[in-house]
């Protein structure tokens, strides 16, 4: 069997095993709860496709300088996570979540370069976005289920239960984020676009997530979808329009959805419709972004260090006076506050790299009318734009299921677009040398080495946070703030006796 199909049926089963776990944990045994279980299967997944792709890309041979040069933005933002964090080496867990970033990161590029050097990119996007539409069908299908018995239950107002299986909304917008500008690639590429039941099947499954998104007004993930998908039509102009359209009946086809279900059918019931309202206000984010700023200054460029934020004396009157979390609802200004200024500065310029690499693959595809990449591309950017906008105003990155699907969507633009380094595999190439051999097992070792040390210090983390969380809903009222684990509010710096710094798990978008 050709090494490519190989990748093609792991990517495949990971793909179906990472949304199974997001999408349907409660009808899945669990072993830590399906929040600690998504993060031991992040945890896995990073290091298996790591270890496995360092020993596949160290048998094409020592790397050029000219591939060190091109890498060099991505390697130093993968390194700056845990060299950042060595200040604070005395702390506890100080690597648990610089390692979670590094391995994150590193496996969106080491897959990346894989997918480039066999040729597989297309193919791989094609089977994540037909695995996620079936996925999106069905947990709408449920969704809907879970309506119908709650209307029976005379519950009026549904923003409450769906989305079902996901302890807050905004763990499941997050992942809403990545997905629903991808979904239209699913009846554009592909052998499956001929079938007229599979289009009826994706426009179902994408108008019942445009429901849900309209039911619980999640304003980050409209803010950060339409930020997306306007930028990837001003890129791809003409080109990306058979994907605005698909992209554009989807959202209709939601709008009437959530008409009929959500604004008429309740009339019917109750006499009366409970829809929540969108509101232009912070929702209370205010006082965390002016936390983390200040704690950004603290340390300039270099942050407080790992989890600071939990156990950081307290800066701003606006943050002792408001409701606090486990993160400030920002990504980048939570980076700055934790590793500093000099982190983000590295992020800005891995993306300007980015950008001028997304910009020059663009030109090639429209040139040379290569039209399935272009809508791969428009996809593909829309859902990662959309991304780094709600990332913006939530911290999408930190919950489990949002970074799950989110790598198998890094994965596929960093392969779209990122700095060619290895030309594709051919089918009469062999790279079983004695030399190339030596260079990808002590690679790999080394990889796998850094990674069940990172392990190591994940599970004891995980042992004495649920040896806290019994000290936490034994004497504190609020405990629950999601971080790496979903007691988020751990470690805290005087031990368990401390005030805690949590509230309830409800925050709206």
């Amino acid at each position: 069997m050709r090494t490519s199909h190989i990748m093609h049926a792991f990517a495949g089963c990971a793909v179906i095993f990472s949304l199974l776990l997001v999408l349907f944990a409660d009808f899945l045994p669990t072993y830590a709860g399906s929040y600690a279980d998504q993060r031991f299967f992040l945890v896995g997944l990073t290091g298996f496709v790591s270890i496995v792709a360092t020993i596949y890309i160290a048998t094409r041979g020592a790397p050029s300088k000219k591939t060190v040069f091109a890498l060099l933005p991505a390697l130093l933002f993968i390194f700056a996570f845990p060299v950042l964090s060595i200040p604070f080496r005395e702390q506890l867990y100080v690597f648990v979540e610089p390692g979670l970033y590094s391995f994150y990161f590193a496996t969106t590029i080491l897959g990346g370069l894989v997918l480039v050097t066999l040729g597989g990119v297309n193919r791989y996007v094609e089977v994540f976005v037909s695995i996620a539409a079936v996925a999106c069908f069905f947990y709408g299908a449920m969704s809907v289920n879970v309506y119908l018995f709650a209307l029976v239950d005379g519950q009026a107002d549904l923003s409450d239960l769906i989305p079902w299986g996901f302890v807050n909304i905004r763990y499941w917008s997050h992942v809403a984020t990545w997905l629903l500008p991808i979904l239209p690639l699913a009846v554009l590429i592909g052998p499956l676009r001929k079938y007229r039941l599979w289009r009826v099947i994706v426009a179902t499954g994408a108008g019942l997530w445009w429901w849900i998104i309209l039911l619980s007004t999640s304003r980050g993930s409209m803010i950060g979808i339409a930020s997306g998908v306007l930028l990837a039509t001003l890129f791809f102009g003409r080109q990306s329009w058979p994907w605005l359209k698909q992209f554009i009946v989807y959202f209709l086809i939601g709008g009437a959805i959530w008409f009929f279900l959500s604004v008429l059918v309740p009339s019917l019931f109750f006499g009366e419709t409970e829809l929540r309202s969108l509101h232009a206000t912070s929702s209370g984010r205010m006082p965390l972004f002016i936390e983390a700023w200040q704690m950004s200054l603290q340390n300039f460029p270099f942050g407080m260090g790992p989890q600071s934020w939990l156990t950081h004396d307290l800066l701003a009157q606006e943050y002792l006076e408001s409701r606090k979390f486990g993160h400030p609802h920002n990504m980048y200004l939570m980076w700055a506050a934790e590793y500093g200024w000099l982190l983000i500065l590295l992020l800005m310029i891995l993306a300007l790299q980015l950008t001028l690499s997304f910009w020059r693959r663009r030109t090639t595809s429209l040139i040379e009318g290569k039209v399935d990449e272009v809508l791969i591309l428009s996809g593909v950017a829309s859902s990662l734009l959309g991304a780094l906008v709600h990332a913006g105003v939530s911290a999408v990155f930190i919950a489990p299921g949002s970074m799950i699907v989110g790598l198998h969507v890094l994965v596929a633009f960093w392969a779209l677009v990122a700095p060619k380094v290895f030309r594709p595999e051919s089918r009469g190439y062999n790279a079983r040398t004695p030399a190339k051999l030596a260079l990808a097992s002590s690679s790999a070792a080394v990889v796998a080495v850094l990674w069940w040390l990172w392990v190591g210090q994940v599970h004891t983390y995980y042992l004495d946070m649920k040896a806290d969380e019994i000290y936490s809903q034994e004497h504190l009222k609020e405990w629950t703030t999601p971080r790496f684990w979903f007691h988020g509010n751990f470690p805290r710096r005087e031990g368990p006796q401390a005030p805690s710094n949590s509230i309830g798990p409800d925050f709206a978008e």
